[in-house]
């Protein structure tokens, strides 16, 4: 099947010219989750390359001895999950769970391996997304380290703000904390703060951010510096000769 693919879908195969990005096309196959569904589990064969379109929204989490799952790295419409720079199917070290439900692609390895192997572009735009993946569980690392709870907290929702383009997190306090690596009273005291505030509120099930500008602006730079080697390292998808 053949797929129209906006920029708002998925910006990294935007960052591909149209020709290259017709290579990928036809081996793409349209699919969705609802948020929860876990893509990959610890050990898992991963055998498919997925890329999250529009508002869907992923994470890896790594389970500790002590049960807790912790959030490492958040994947939107800007990346993809599974078999980036690998070549053949391997176990998968995290587990990658949807966390705002919505529309994906998937490919098969094998099919993307040879695509690597026949377009230098799509194995450049491969290679240096995973480059910023790494600058993101590089920055990750540094912020659990330095940064408060408050500054990762509202880096966290307001990355999901961005990423998902609604002010509507599916997203409950005990998730938060358990993401963050810290108890669920410190969780607590923080949105309760945020609430004071009048950054966002809470309600069953979910977090809705009502000021997101002034959220940003009680989080760390950490997305920001992300962002920026995004833009740079994906504009040199096509090497100047």
């Amino acid at each position: 099947m053949t797929l129209t693919i906006t920029h708002g879908d998925s910006s990294l195969l935007a960052a591909l010219r149209p020709e290259d990005r017709a290579l990928l096309d036809s081996h793409l196959e349209a699919c969705s989750f609802k948020s929860g569904h876990v893509i990959y589990d610890s050990g898992d064969n991963v055998e498919f390359c997925y890329l999250p379109l529009g508002s869907s929204l992923c994470s890896y989490f790594v389970e500790l001895d002590c049960g807790i799952a912790v959030e490492t790295v958040l994947i939107g419409r800007e990346g993809a999950l599974g078999g980036v720079v690998s070549a053949g199917r391997l176990p998968s070290y995290a587990r990658a769970n949807v966390l705002h439900g919505g529309r994906f692609l998937r490919l098969d390895l094998r099919v993307l391996d040879r695509l690597k192997r026949d377009s230098e572009a799509i194995a450049h735009l491969f290679a240096r997304y995973a480059d910023c993946l790494m600058a993101q569980v590089f920055q990750s690392i540094a912020c659990n380290a330095v940064h408060t709870i408050e500054h990762r907290a509202a880096k966290w929702l307001s990355a999901a703000v961005e990423r998902t383009g609604s002010h509507d997190v599916t997203m409950t306090q005990e998730q938060l904390a358990s993401m963050m690596g810290i108890g669920r009273s410190y969780a607590s005291r923080v949105l309760q703060r945020f609430k004071r505030d009048g950054l966002l509120r809470t309600r069953r099930g979910g977090i809705e951010v009502l000021d997101a500008e002034a959220l940003t602006a009680r989080a760390c730079t950490c997305n920001a510096q992300v962002a920026v080697h995004f833009d740079k390292v994906l504009s040199g998808v096509y090497p100047q000769r």
